[in-house]
């Protein structure tokens, strides 16, 4: 059995080392195949057919989503798990728990239809009144209830598993129930707090269809700035585009980007966890 388990270790050991040589391979072979100057990287748009990344529009517009996305699942999510954790019941906690767990598996492709035919037209576009009904807002709000449930069920665990006699020795001292969360729980949990804020942005931030179907920009995309109202394209829905269409095979930098965009969330995704696991280890309180 310890060879068996050696094996699966070093299955996904190996596994691991062989996505990053095809990424950073890949990413090698896009800078080889692209003009260096200013007008390729810098350009005023993404148009990848046409050879002109402007990581600008891509980077700006991941952003911008993932922000909104975590604007709104952070309180919604921390106040679901407050709750659950410290003021429901037994009863709602054993009903309301499994059903925040099974939203957290929720189809992304659902939640797109939902930010598309819902939040853009009832929501977004009433309030705004944008030039776009599909726009940067309305696929952040939907990534964002995508997120709650993450957000919301790490921290309930977190909260869960800080020790009763912290509670009780608040509460000797004559301690009200909102101090003792606030100023007593949440500290306790704060690695835990950080961990779920952590696996919520790098879900916000990888989130594919939603971004897709809802940001408004498709196959190409012009740079707006830092606008929530005009229509955006993420790093992961540039991806997709790429992929589609009949010609993506034979141009090879259009392809190519692929590999340099996967590279550049790799490197997000892997600066988030570091400043995380450093912060974590620096507050960590161990009962």
């Amino acid at each position: 059995m310890r060879g068996v388990f050696l094996g699966a270790a070093l299955t996904a050991v190996v596994l691991s080392a062989l996505i990053l040589y095809t990424l950073f391979k890949g990413t090698f072979d896009f800078f080889r195949a692209i003009e260096w100057d200013f007008a390729t990287l810098a350009d005023s748009g993404w148009y990848p057919r046409s050879s002109r990344f402007d990581l600008r529009t891509i980077v700006i517009g991941s952003i911008v989503v993932s922000l909104i996305a975590m604007l709104v699942a952070v309180p919604l999510g921390l106040g679901t798990a407050i709750y659950l954790a410290e003021y429901a019941s037994r009863r709602v906690r054993r009903i309301v728990k499994p059903i925040v767990e099974v939203l957290a598996g929720m189809p992304s492709v659902a939640v797109g239809f939902f930010a598309v035919y819902v939040i853009a037209p009832d929501l977004v576009s009433r309030v705004f009144d944008p030039r776009q009904p599909k726009n940067m807002l309305v696929a952040g709000l939907g990534i964002g209830l995508l997120v709650i449930p993450i957000m919301a069920s790490v921290c309930e665990d977190a909260l869960a598993a800080v020790p009763g006699s912290l509670r009780e020795a608040s509460y000797g001292v004559g301690a009200k129930k909102v101090t003792t969360v606030f100023q007593v729980v949440l500290p306790a949990a704060v690695s835990g707090i950080v961990a779920a804020f952590i696996i919520s942005a790098s879900r916000a931030i990888g989130e594919t269809m939603v971004a897709t179907m809802a940001a408004g920009a498709v196959d190409t995309a012009v740079y707006k700035g830092f606008s929530p109202l005009e229509p955006g394209m993420t790093m992961t829905a540039a991806m997709t585009n790429a992929v589609g269409g009949s010609d993506q095979a034979a141009a090879e930098a259009p392809f190519k980007v692929l590999f340099f965009v996967g590279f550049l969330l790799f490197m997000v995704t892997l600066l988030l966890n570091t400043i995380g696991d450093r912060y974590v280890q620096r507050v960590r309180q161990k009962y």
